[in-house]
C-alpha cells in the first residue's frame, strides 16, 4: 500500500434521502439531443421586461426594510442590484421555489435575503436587450422555440460582484464530468449548484437564478472533453445522471446565453454541510483519511469497468497537477456516489478500529505533517 501523501484522500459526505423525481421533460436519446417540452413561467420570455417593471423594490440601502429572518447581517452587492422584501410576490415565489427543490433534506436552507439585477444605465439596458436578440435569433434558427429556462449558478459574492460587472469568465467555468463550461442546475432542482456553493467570510451562500437560452440541447457522457457544441445542431449541453440535473453552457455563449437575473442568500442546513464546499472545509478538513489504492479496490467491487477508469483517469491527472485534489475528489464523488462513498469510508474505518488504528490519530498525524511537524514519522499501513 502506497504510504505517501498523495495516495491518501479525503471525502466528507453526509447521506442524504433520495429525491423523487418525476420527469418534466420529454427526452429524444436519438442523435444525442434531448427535445425539451416543459411549459414553465421559464419559458415565458416576453414576461421578462414586465416582471422587472413591476415588481416591488427596496433600496439595498434600505436599513429598515426587513428580510424575514432571523439572520442579522444582509449581503450587499452594491448598486446594480435592489433587495426584495418578503411579501413581494417575486420574492416569496423565489425563495418558496428554491426551498421546495430541497423538500428531501432533514432540515431546509434559511433564506437571508433576495436581490434582482435591475440593469441600470446604458450597459445594463444593453446587456438586456443582447440577451433578448439572441433569444430571438435562437428562436428563428431552431424553428420557433429558443427554450429558455430559469436555471442557478453558485457563486461567491465577490464572483456575482465581477459576473455583473464584467461577465462570466474563465474562472466560471468548470471542467467536469460533462466537459468544460458553465454549470447551471434546473430551477426546480438547485442541489447539485447548492453543493459547489462556497460561504462568504459571514458564513453566507449565494446562488443567481439565471435565464438562460437553452436552444437545442445535446447530451453529454461522463468523462466528455467537450467544451463547445458538437456540431450545428446544438447550442448547449446536459448531462444526465438519473435525471437532468445539469445544464452545460459552452464558453462561446456563456455571456450571451445567460442572463443573471437574481441573487439568492442562503444558510445551508447544517445536514448539507458535508457536502458543500465551504472556504473552512477546503483549508480544514475534518473527515477521514482513506488510502486510495483502498478505495479504488473497493470501489471495484461496485462500479463498472469504465467507471474505475474514469476514476483512475482524474487521480492520474491529480497526480501530474493537471487538476485540484478537490477537483479529483468532486468527480470521484459524482462518479461514485455518496451512498457508496460513505459505506466504503465506514467499512475502512471499521477495519481500523479492529486492528487498533485510531483513525482520529491518524487525522491528527496529518494534520501535524500540514503544519510542518512530524514529517519523518512513520504512519501505520491499516
Amino acid at each position: 500500500m502506497e504510504n505517501n501523501r498523495d495516495s491518501f484522500m479525503r471525502i466528507s459526505i453526509t447521506i442524504e434521502p433520495t429525491a423523487e423525481v418525476t420527469p418534466a421533460n420529454g427526452v429524444n436519446l436519438a442523435n444525442g439531443s434531448l427535445d425539451n417540452h416543459e411549459n414553465r413561467a421559464a419559458s415565458e420570455f416576453s414576461s421578462l421586461e414586465t416582471s422587472i417593471e413591476d415588481d416591488a423594490l427596496v433600496s439595498d440601502g434600505d436599513s429598515s426594510a426587513t428580510n424575514g429572518t432571523n439572520y442579522g447581517k444582509v449581503p450587499s452587492f452594491g448598486n446594480d442590484l435592489t433587495r426584495l422584501l418578503q411579501g413581494d410576490s417575486v420574492h416569496d415565489q423565489l425563495k418558496r421555489t428554491f426551498v421546495q427543490g430541497l423538500r428531501f433534506l432533514e432540515a431546509q436552507p434559511e433564506v437571508v435575503s433576495i436581490h434582482r439585477n435591475s440593469f441600470p444605465g446604458p450597459i445594463g439596458q444593453a446587456k438586456l436587450q443582447a440577451f433578448q436578440m439572441f433569444a430571438k435569433a435562437t428562436e428563428e434558427r431552431r424553428g420557433g422555440d429558443a427554450n429558455v429556462k430559469y436555471a442557478w449558478y453558485p457563486a461567491t459574492g465577490d464572483e456575482i460582484r465581477r459576473i455583473l460587472q464584467d461577465g462570466f469568465g474563465h474562472a466560471n467555468m468548470t471542467n467536469g464530468l460533462h466537459g468544460c463550461g458553465v454549470y447551471l442546475s434546473p430551477y426546480e432542482s438547485p442541489m447539485e449548484s447548492v453543493k459547489r456553493t462556497v460561504a462568504d467570510k459571514d458564513g453566507i451562500h449565494h446562488l443567481l437564478r439565471c435565464r438562460v437560452i437553452l436552444g437545442k440541447l445535446e447530451l453529454v457522457p461522463p468523462g466528455s472533453k467537450q467544451c463547445h457544441p458538437s456540431s450545428d445542431q446544438f447550442d448547449s449541453g446536459i448531462g444526465i445522471t438519473g435525471s437532468p440535473d445539469r445544464y452545460i453552457v459552452w464558453s462561446t455563449h456563456m455571456n450571451s446565453h445567460i442572463l443573471p437575473e437574481y441573487v439568492v442568500s442562503f444558510l445551508p442546513p447544517s445536514c448539507l454541510k458535508g457536502l458543500m464546499l465551504t472556504s473552512d472545509s477546503l483549508k480544514r478538513p475534518t473527515s477521514p483519511w482513506i488510502p486510495f489504492p483502498a478505495l479504488m479496490s473497493s470501489l471495484s467491487k461496485f462500479l463498472p469497468q469504465r467507471d474505475m477508469t474514469l476514476i483512475s483517469k482524474y487521480y492520474r491527472d491529480q497526480k501530474s497537477k493537471k487538476i485540484s485534489r478537490n477537483e479529483m475528489i468532486k468527480q470521484v464523488r459524482k462518479i461514485a456516489g455518496d451512498e457508496l462513498l460513505a459505506a466504503v469510508i465506514k467499512s475502512f474505518r471499521g477495519k481500523l478500529l479492529a486492528s487498533g488504528n485510531c483513525p482520529q490519530s491518524i487525522e491528527q498525524n496529518r494534520a501535524s505533517e500540514r503544519m510542518g511537524h512530524g514529517q519523518n514519522g512513520r504512519r501505520s499501513n491499516g
